[in-house]
């Protein structure tokens, strides 16, 4: 019994000491995703001619996130951190009015804080911030704003390098983009 008490009080601090470590990775980290982009635009837009133009946009296109950001790292087991991206939903095919075949583009800039649980190499994380956006509509011109966007994930993490699967939903002006991608980061 005297060898079992001192054996259970040293496995119990591996354990803590290697989830306290978990915990701790913080810095600068770089990443890159692909994914599939899902829009739902359903809206009228005025004509010069005073009558409104029907929009049916539901359709979906790969698109890819190229990502920046930082770790504080400053409590074990909590995930805080800042990131930064470049986002392009790729093209969308839909109708602009009776049955004019369209595409629509849309990309933007986003800033998003992070939260999340790390429990050893695997974690879960969830975001809110915002996207400054842009879209081109063909042949009807472009619009452009801010609107929020917010997410949950899990990443698997092996000593710098992470992978990780998200979804995002972007609540733009008119319309709703839902985004499911697969991604990698590496921490410097």
């Amino acid at each position: 019994m005297k060898t079992v008490i001192p054996l259970i009080f040293a496995v119990s601090l591996l354990a803590v000491s290697g989830t306290t470590h978990a915990g701790s990775d913080s810095g600068f980290y770089l990443g890159a995703s692909i994914g599939d982009a899902q829009l739902d635009f359903d809206d009228e837009l005025p004509d010069p001619n005073d009558v409104n133009v029907n929009i049916d946009f539901d359709d979906e296109d790969t698109a890819y996130k190229i990502f920046a950001g930082y770790n504080f790292g400053l409590i074990p087991l909590l995930d805080l951190a800042v990131e930064g991206a470049y986002v392009d939903f790729g093209k969308f095919n839909g109708t602009v009015g009776a049955n004019n075949n369209s595409n629509f583009e849309v990309d933007g800039w986003t800033g998003a804080g992070l939260a999340g649980v790390k429990l050893g190499p695997i974690g879960v994380f969830a975001k809110a911030g915002f996207i400054r956006w842009d879209g081109d509509l063909e042949n009807f011109g472009g619009d452009d704003g801010t609107d929020p966007l917010y997410g949950i994930g899990a990443r698997f993490t092996l000593l710098s390098f992470q992978v990780r699967a998200e979804y995002e939903r972007y609540d733009l002006d008119n319309f709703d983009i839902d985004y499911y991608s697969v991604g990698a980061a590496f921490t410097f």
